[in-house]
């Protein structure tokens, strides 16, 4: 996987699929002359879901298609047969993902666990058919509703790892060669900036424990800014329950150990005051370059510096690493975020109620005249009720126009002044007003 492979933010569109229509059919069958009502319901349109998958590892498959529309439902057919629902879209995204609504900032879901399903976008409810409107006063009705569109939205995916320990530090100070000693961690190490381009995660056993320890990569001074490469991956260390500072006790490179420790110290502040009161500790890395009188001299200086606990460290002979790993696993073990790697939920997708909104009867009715003078009626309801219906069907259209004349047309329309000739215009509809 290369620095492209990785994707840990991406916005998409996702849309239920629309209800079908329902059915204004009537039984004709031989002998029945006069045979009732029998148009069946649409079908529920599909829903779209997001499942936290433990096999992925980054958001690049769902980057790759930025709109789901999930199928409609089918149209209700005669014989009283219902439509069937549309399709439903699955989506992938990896443990840890965090699901925003783009528009509002909200957090829909936190798919911390693998197998966990969260829906996204509602499909519609199907119309009902004509049987349903079946009364003493309608005998044959020809009339049936129109499903309702499904949900839409975008989405914001972020994917912030479930890592209890967050190593950070600058480039090439041994992050990768700790985490390679420390658990079955496999990165590419040498010595240039950079080497890291993605976050490696690894898993560390203590005392039949498991918790799991990340190493952020590029982190430098003026990272939150965009410099180096850490304010793509800095969202991952939100998560853990302690940062381990990486830094080189050694200097080699004629870096000041106590500089970049603030450095990196004040870009974490600067990215969230939350994450910069984690606990934390300092891994001094590289004592095999100094000799004990000097390290004792050093890390002696570090720790009445930061007032952190420093533990001197050597990747390279192993010196100092299980003194380190059994702290982290003391704090981890406190603050309880131990992760269960082998726990998987395997929800059973579950479909909620579909997009459906009870009409009422009794609505406000508005009036306002055009630039040419006509006449427009509007209103929530209107609008809403205009698209139930289906107004190319004669009963479908004069139970509209019985919704409007129950809420006072008439009388709104005079009270506007509409006179005898003057053109009305009803849900994009336009008709000569008679008196």
């Amino acid at each position: 996987m290369n620095k492209a492979d990785f994707i840990d933010r991406v916005i998409i569109y996702v849309k239920g699929g629309k209800g079908g229509d329902g059915s204004a059919s009537f039984r004709h069958e031989k002998y029945v002359p006069k045979g009732g009502p029998d148009g069946g319901d649409g079908g529920d349109g599909g829903f779209i879901f997001l499942r936290a998958n433990p096999e992925l590892s980054t958001l690049l498959t769902v980057s790759e298609k930025k709109k789901y529309i999930a199928q409609n439902g089918e149209n209700g057919k005669g014989a009283k047969k219902h439509g069937k629902n549309g399709e439903d879209i699955v989506i992938d995204v990896p443990v840890g993902t965090v699901v925003k609504d783009l528009e509002t900032g909200e957090i829909i879901a936190d798919l911390d666990k693998p197998g966990m399903i969260v829906c996204v976008a509602r499909g519609g409810r199907g119309g009902r058919g004509n049987v349903h409107f079946k009364s003493p006063t309608m005998r044959a009705p020809k009339i049936a509703e129109r499903g309702s569109e499904g949900e839409e939205r975008k989405l914001i995916l972020e994917l912030k790892l479930l890592a209890d320990v967050a190593l950070v530090g600058y480039p090439n100070v041994g992050k990768s060669s700790f985490i390679s000693k420390v658990s079955n961690a496999k990165p590419k190490i040498a010595s240039y900036p950079f080497t890291t381009l993605i976050p490696n995660l690894g898993v560390v056993e203590v005392e039949n424990t498991q918790f799991v320890i990340a190493d952020v990569p590029g982190l430098i001074k003026g990272a939150h800014e965009g410099a180096g490469l850490g304010n793509i991956f800095l969202r991952h260390v939100e998560r853990c329950s302690v940062i381990a500072h990486v830094i080189d006790i050694s200097g080699m490179e004629g870096r000041d150990p106590v500089k970049d420790y603030y450095d990196i110290r004040k870009e974490l502040e600067f990215f969230s005051e939350d994450l910069a009161k984690k606990e934390e500790i300092i891994i001094a890395n590289k004592i095999d370059l100094l000799n004990e009188e000097e390290v004792a001299k050093r890390v002696e200086k570090l720790r009445k510096t930061t007032g952190k606990e420093v533990f001197p460290t050597s990747t390279l002979t192993g010196q100092g690493l299980k003194e380190v790993i059994y702290k982290l696993y003391e704090i981890v073990k406190k603050s309880k975020k131990l992760v269960e790697t082998s726990e998987i939920i395997n929800e059973r997708i579950k479909r909620p109620k579909p997009v459906w909104k009870k009409l009422p009867e009794r609505f406000m009715i508005e009036i306002v005249r055009d630039e040419d003078g006509d006449y427009v009626v509007s209103g929530t309801y209107v609008e809403e009720w205009a698209k139930r219906l289906n107004l190319n069907q004669k009963d479908g259209f004069r139970k509209f126009m019985e919704l409007l004349n129950k809420n006072g047309l008439e009388e709104k329309l005079r009270k506007a002044g509409v006179k005898d000739g003057d053109t009305v215009w009803v849900a994009g509809r336009a008709f000569e007003y008679k008196e």
